[in-house]
């Protein structure tokens, strides 16, 4: 893909993120932008790239640069993953479907969450690359079973449970905006934020035209059928994933599990203690308990926990193909993006998604030659150093 390809001007994720903020009505855009209380670690998730430095090996030819990695034994075209993101379908039409289907032509595994507004089968279905199924206990035991059986099924072929949720994190502009307001249903509370929806027609042409409120497929409660958008945070609170509830669900699904969340080296080794494969190093996008580590400054601790038992993946404040390498040096199997994803399928749909992926894969390979090395593989720790700041916060 060429520069010209895509939505018009682009040349990096944050021009996405501009073209996302124009799109959107400010509470679904604010819904990807946001984070918790004063947003400082969403902040700093991006903050602490620029403060690892590169050591390149100059004059060193790199005709060619791989980018293939293998995660969980498969081999991936690039060194980054889709991650899940929920309700993606309020950014673009079937918008779960529109990113997996992307991913897969890239040659990379999309994960979908299960707080998706498109089915787990539909995405499936547009996939063509390999699929993960990221795990809440939404509803109960009894409904995340049928969730795991349906992914099974489906073909999805690993279960991300996702530990750093007990209850939703407070999100200040969500508040702000009304969304529980606009997700109630209730006409005389959603009034009062209506004009900022109005004022984006364009999306709402295009959400009404695929349905319109939206509720969770892969939530079905008994009797209810599939969960409302309004009764997430509730829901949340009333079913954490705890350590005791891997046993179920391991042998619910019977196939590989990673464990995302993770911050420290106690619960890394934890997990692999519990069967984990892998784990994500992941604060959930800034988006739970604000003031924890940045995951980049986290990972090197959970490496250092875990060594070789299990692989390490990491998310968090990817927006450039520098930072995808510099998580790898630090010992990253693969890293996972959201955001970056996020605001492209908000900005244009397919073309912004496959924009965003291009920007990061050519961000990489110049990264590469850059530094001196022809192969992701060949990453290490001698290619960065970190800053005598970093150091001594991390001490």
């Amino acid at each position: 893909m060429t520069a010209s390809l895509g939505p018009p001007g682009v040349v990096n994720i944050e021009d996405l993120r501009r073209l996302a903020s124009r799109r959107l009505p400010r509470a679904v855009f604010d819904y990807i932008d946001g984070g918790a209380d004063a947003e400082i670690t969403l902040r700093e998730n991006c903050r602490i790239f620029d403060f690892v430095t590169f050591r390149p090996r100059c004059a060193v030819a790199t005709p060619e640069s791989d980018l293939h990695t293998t995660v969980l034994g498969v081999t991936l075209d690039l060194p980054f993953l889709l991650a899940p993101v929920g309700s993606t379908r309020l950014f673009y039409p079937r918008g779960e479907a529109v990113a997996a289907r992307e991913a897969g032509k890239a040659g990379t595994a999309y994960v979908l969450s299960t707080f998706s507004g498109t089915s787990l089968e539909e995405v499936k279905a547009a996939a063509s690359g390999p699929t993960w199924y990221q795990l809440y206990i939404a509803g109960g035991r009894e409904v995340a079973l049928a969730g795991i059986a349906r992914a099974r099924r489906a073909g999805y072929s690993v279960l991300v449970v996702t530990i750093d949720t007990p209850v939703s994190g407070f999100r200040e502009r969500d508040v702000r905006n009304g969304v529980r307001e606009l997700a109630s249903r209730k006409v005389l509370e959603m009034l009062p934020f209506l004009p900022q929806i109005l004022a984006r027609p364009g999306w709402v042409a295009g959400f009404l035209a695929d349905g319109g409120l939206m509720n969770f497929p892969n939530v079905v409660i008994p009797g209810k059928g599939p969960m409302l958008y309004a009764d997430v945070g509730v829901a949340l609170a009333q079913s954490m994933a705890t350590w005791s509830d891997l046993k179920w669900i391991r042998e619910a699904w019977g196939g590989p599990i990673v464990i995302k969340g993770v911050l420290t080296g106690d619960d890394a080794r934890r997990a692999a203690d519990e069967g984990a494969v892998a784990v994500i190093v992941s604060n959930h996008g800034g988006r739970q308990l604000d003031t924890v580590s940045p995951t980049l400054r986290a990972l090197p601790e959970v490496i250092e926990a875990v060594g070789n038992r299990i692989e390490v993946l990491m998310d968090g404040g990817i927006r450039r193909g520098s930072d995808v390498v510099k998580a790898i040096c630090l010992g990253a199997r693969a890293v996972l993006i959201g955001r970056a994803y996020a605001y492209a399928l908000g900005a244009a749909g397919g073309p912004g998604v496959a924009r965003a992926i291009e920007i990061l894969r050519t961000d990489v390979v110049r990264t590469l030659k850059l530094v001196g090395c022809a192969s992701i593989k060949e990453l290490d720790r001698s290619y960065v150093e970190w800053s005598p700041e970093t150091l001594a916060r991390r001490q």
